[in-house]
């Protein structure tokens, strides 16, 4: 079966600094797969080139089989989203979440805007009463479920997730993953996930990869990163450092 995501000895440049060196990973339709790493480690970059957010130097992204140019087009945002890290920055202060959500229909041209953006509040737990309303009166677990909304909208079959709740208190942190988990079994979606969080990464994903330096420095299942079958000193130290990881 041809991988949904494909990334092949990927190299970033920022001013003759390589942000990523030789990065390769594949992603099945339907998996959850996780970046992990510190910061720095060009987990976040990775995601933005995916995105097309950032210029790649060398290496190829390809979406089901087929690989990507520099520029993205309006096929390829109907097929892949981003949720960002800090939903007070992602959505307008000025606009609605009606409009938030009206605004991908429009550049679409999808004529049942209505009724996606019922669908979407529903699937988030928002409903038709948070529709015109403004990000500012919202929580911020209210906004990263419009960021969500807004993504899912045009009905994409992959997320890109940039740390989607290390914005959030604790106790809605559980409340937003618990949300992504269902979305993605209800839509069979496929998730590439940015967290420094190896609990979240072990929750939330099949199979993992541990960047360092720019570098993909280990890839292995999400079960054997909870049991600690890992093989670099590096993930060890991440493990030991982690909340949640006790070393026994």
């Amino acid at each position: 079966m041809t991988p949904a995501l494909t990334i092949d000895r990927l190299n970033v440049v920022f001013d003759r600094f390589r942000a990523l060196k030789d990065v390769s990973l594949e992603v099945q339709r339907g998996e959850s797969f996780g970046l992990v790493g510190e910061s720095g480690s060009g987990k976040s970059t990775l995601l933005r080139s995916v995105a097309g957010l950032v210029p790649v130097a060398s290496g190829s992204i390809s979406l089901d089989g087929q690989i990507l140019g520099r520029r993205r087009d309006k096929a390829f945002y109907r097929q892949v989203q981003m949720v960002f890290q800090d939903p007070y920055g992602s959505l307008h202060p000025r606009q609605t979440v009606d409009r938030l959500l009206q605004e991908p229909l429009a550049i679409h041209n999808f004529s049942d805007g209505e009724q996606r953006i019922r669908r979407a509040l529903d699937e988030v737990g928002l409903g038709s009463g948070f529709r015109f309303r403004y990000s500012h009166q919202l929580s911020g677990g209210q906004r990263q479920r419009v960021a969500i909304a807004r993504a899912l909208i045009l009905e994409p079959s992959i997320l890109l997730l940039d740390e989607p709740t290390s914005a959030l208190d604790a106790s809605v942190q559980a409340e937003v993953l618990n949300l992504l988990e269902q979305v993605r079994r209800d839509r069979n979606l496929t998730f590439l996930m940015v967290s420094h969080d190896l609990a979240i990464v072990t929750h939330m994903c099949d199979r993992l990869m541990v960047m360092q330096n720019g570098e993909g420095l280990e890839s292995l299942d999400a079960s054997a990163l909870a049991a600690r079958r890992v093989t670099r000193d590096y993930t060890r130290n991440l493990l030991t450092a982690s909340e949640g990881f006790v070393r026994t």
